[in-house]
C-alpha cells in the first residue's frame, strides 16, 4: 500500500512539474516534449525501483549498504554517477566553452584523488568500517570525540554541497521546463526524500547505476557526434575553435594564475575526493575488499572517460553554439558585449545537445541532467542521515546499544529533516555566488575529514586529542579562510580587498590539520594514549588482510 501511495505522490508531483501550470514567470526557453515525456520516465521508473527496493530494505544493513550485496562492477558504475554531477556535466563542459584548454584543470583534478583512494583508501575501509568511514577513524579511538567530529564533518560537507546542487537543479529546471525556481527545488527535494527514505542505499544505488547509463552514453553521443562534424580531427576542431575565440583559449593561465593557488585547487580536488562521506559510503555495499578495490577501478575508468568527453564537449560548444543566434541571449549581448547564451556558460553542453540532436536529443539531455542531479543528491542525503543516524545516535547517544529498526527510524527522519534543510537553503542562496559552498564543501573534506582517516590507519602514534584538536583546526581554518577570501569578503559582503587573498584555501587548512594532529598526538603521554597506540598493530592487520572483517571468510 505504501508502494502504490509512494508511486502516486511521485508521478502526481512529476506531472504538476511538467505541465507548468503554476503562475510565474516564463523562462525563454521554449518547453520540450521530448524533455518532459522522458523525465516522467525517468522518474517513473525510479520509483517502480524505489518500490522495489522498499521491499527488500529491512534491516538497518539494508538501509545503509543494500546488503553489502553490490558487485564491483556495479558499484563502480554506481561510485561514477554518484561523483559525475551536474556540476561536472554542466560546469566543466561551461568552463571549457568559456576558458578552453583551462577548463582541463578541473577535469585532472577532480580524477587525480581517485588513484589514492584505490591504493590507500578503499580495502582498508572495507576491512575496518561497516557503514560510515568513522566506523573506521574510532576504531581504535574514542568513540564519542573522534565520531562527533567525523560526523560533524560528514554533515558539514553533505549540506553545503546539497545546496550547490538545489540551486544547480532550480536553475536548471528553471530554464529547461519554464517552472518557478522554488518550485523547482521544492520538487527535486520531495523526490529526494522519497527515494532515499523509502529505497535506502539499494534505491539509492540503482538510480546512480542508470543516471551514470545514460549520461556516458549522452555525452558519448554528443563527443562522437562533434567529432564527426570534424572528420575525427582534434586539430580542426582546435584550430576552429581558436579562430572563433582566440589563440588565448588554447593558453594556461585563465583561470589559475599564480601557483599557490594552482596547487592549493590540486590540494583540494585531489585530498577533498577522498575525504567526501557520499562516496566513502560507498564501499560497505560491497561484499568483501576484492570488490572494493574492482569498484574504484571500473568508477576511475568510468570517470576518467566522462571527464574527457566533457572536454570535447567544451569545445564543441565553442565550434557550434558560440555566435549562434538561436542559443544566444541577445538582450544580454546588447547590454554586455560578447556573446552570452541563454541560460549562461553553464547551459553550453544543453545548447550542444539541441545543435548536434535536435529536440529530442535536447529532451534526453535535459532528463539525464535532472536524474543526475537527483541521484547525487540521493546520495548525499543519505550520507547525511548515515551519520546522524549511526554516528550521533547510535554510537555516540546510545554508546553502541541501539536496535537495527531504531537506527533505520532516526536515519529516515535525519533524511526528511535534510531534504527540508536542502529546500530551504537551496532558495535562500537562489541568487547568491555559490562558488565558495563547492569549494569549501572540497575544503572540509580534505581538512577535516581525510586526514584523521588516512592518519587512523596508517600512522601508530596517532591519539584521540591529536585527531580531535587538529581535525577541528583543519575545519576551523578551512572555514575562516573561505570567508576571509575573494569570493564571500570581496564578491559577497562587498568588502574591497580580501583579506586572504586566495580562492582556495585547501593548501593552508589541510596543512594546518596534518601539523596539529601530529603534535597533538606525539605531545599526548596518557595512558588512554599509550593503548591506542599499542592497538593499531591489530588495526593494521585486519586493514592490510581483511582478517576479521565481515565477508571476509567468503574468500
Amino acid at each position: 500500500m505504501m508502494g502504490r501511495v509512494l508511486l502516486f505522490m511521485g508521478l502526481s508531483g512529476a506531472m504538476l512539474f511538467a505541465s507548468g501550470v503554476l503562475e510565474g514567470e516564463v523562462e525563454k526557453q521554449a518547453l520540450n516534449m521530448s524533455a518532459i515525456v522522458m523525465f516522467l520516465l525517468f522518474v517513473s521508473g525510479t520509483l517502480g525501483i524505489t518500490y522495489w527496493a522498499a521491499k527488500r530494505t529491512k534491516t538497518a544493513k539494508d538501509f545503509y549498504t543494500a546488503g553489502g550485496g553490490i558487485t564491483g562492477f556495479q558499484n563502480g558504475m554506481a561510485i561514477a554517477g554518484d561523483y559525475m554531477s551536474a556540476a561536472s556535466f554542466l560546469g566543466i563542459s561551461g568552463l571549457v566553452y568559456m576558458k578552453g584548454y583551462d577548463g582541463l584543470i578541473y577535469s585532472i583534478g577532480f580524477l587525480v584523488g581517485w588513484p589514492i583512494i584505490l591504493f590507500l583508501v578503499a580495502e582498508q575501509l572495507r576491512n575496518l568500517g561497516k557503514y560510515t568511514f568513522a566506523d573506521v577513524a574510532s576504531y581504535r579511538l574514542r568513540q564519542t570525540p573522534i565520531r562527533s567530529l567525523a560526523a560533524s564533518g560528514s554533515i558539514a560537507t553533505v549540506i553545503l554541497y546539497l545546496i550547490a546542487q538545489m540551486v544547480g537543479s532550480g536553475k536548471l529546471i528553471q530554464l529547461l521546463f519554464g517552472l518557478q525556481y522554488e518550485v523547482a527545488v521544492v520538487l527535486v527535494g520531495v523526490l529526494m526524500i522519497l527515494y532515499v527514505t523509502f529505497g535506502g542505499m539499494l534505491a539509492t544505488t540503482w538510480v546512480q547505476i542508470i543516471k551514470a547509463f545514460l549520461l556516458l552514453a549522452g555525452a558519448t553521443f554528443m563527443a562522437i557526434a562533434v567529432m564527426a562534424h570534424f572528420d575525427f580531427s582534434f586539430s580542426s576542431l582546435f584550430a576552429t575553435a581558436t579562430e572563433m575565440k582566440g589563440i588565448e583559449i588554447m593558453s594556461p593561465g585563465g583561470l589559475v594564475s599564480d601557483p599557490v593557488s594552482a596547487i592549493s585547487l590540486a590540494v583540494a580536488l585531489m585530498f577533498g575526493t577522498a575525504g567526501l562521506p557520499y562516496i566513502l559510503m560507498r564501499f560497505f555495499t560491497v561484499g568483501d575488499a576484492k570488490e572494493a578495490r574492482k569498484s574504484v577501478f571500473y568508477a576511475t575508468g568510468f570517470i576518467g572517460y566522462f571527464y574527457i568527453l566533457t572536454f570535447i564537449i567544451g569545445f564543441g560548444a565553442i565550434v557550434m553554439v558560440f555566435n549562434n543566434p538561436e542559443y544566444l541571449d541577445l538582450a544580454k549581448q546588447a547590454i554586455d558585449g560578447g556573446s552570452p547564451i541563454l541560460g549562461g556558460n553553464n547551459m553550453a553542453a544543453i545548447h550542444l545537445s539541441h545543435a548536434v540532436g535536435g529536440d529530442f536529443f535536447l529532451g534526453f539531455i535535459s532528463a539525464v541532467a535532472f536524474a543526475t542531479i537527483l541521484a547525487v543528491v540521493s546520495g548525499l542525503t543519505l550520507a547525511g542521515a548515515s551519520a546522524v543516524s549511526h554516528d550521533l545516535y547510535a554510537s555516540v547517544y546510545k554508546k553502541g546499544k541501539a536496535d537495527g529498526m531504531a537506527e533505520m527510524k532516526v536515519s529516515r527522519m535525519a533524511t526528511v529533516a535534510l531534504g527540508i534543510v536542502a529546500i530551504i537553503m537551496g532558495i535562500a542562496f537562489e541568487n547568491q555566488n555559490i562558488a565558495f559552498v563547492v569549494g569549501l564543501a572540497f575544503a572540509i573534506a580534505a581538512s577535516a575529514n581525510f586526514p584523521i582517516l588516512f592518519l587512523s590507519m596508517y600512522w601508530k602514534k596517532l591519539t584521540t586529542r591529536g585527531a580531535v584538536v587538529g581535525g577541528s583546526l583543519g575545519l576551523a581554518t578551512a572555514v575562516v579562510l573561505v570567508i576571509l577570501g575573494p569570493i564571500v569578503w570581496v564578491q559577497i559582503l562587498g568588502n574591497a580587498e580580501a583579506i586572504f587573498p586566495y580562492k582556495y584555501p585547501a593548501l593552508f587548512s589541510v596543512s594546518v590539520s596534518f601539523i596539529g594532529i601530529w603534535f597533538f598526538s606525539i605531545t599526548d603521554k596518557s595512558d588512554g594514549a599509550a593503548k591506542e597506540i599499542e592497538a593499531f598493530e591489530a588495526q593494521y592487520v585486519r586493514a592490510q588482510t581483511g582478517i576479521g572483517a565481515e565477508g571476509a571468510s567468503e574468500h
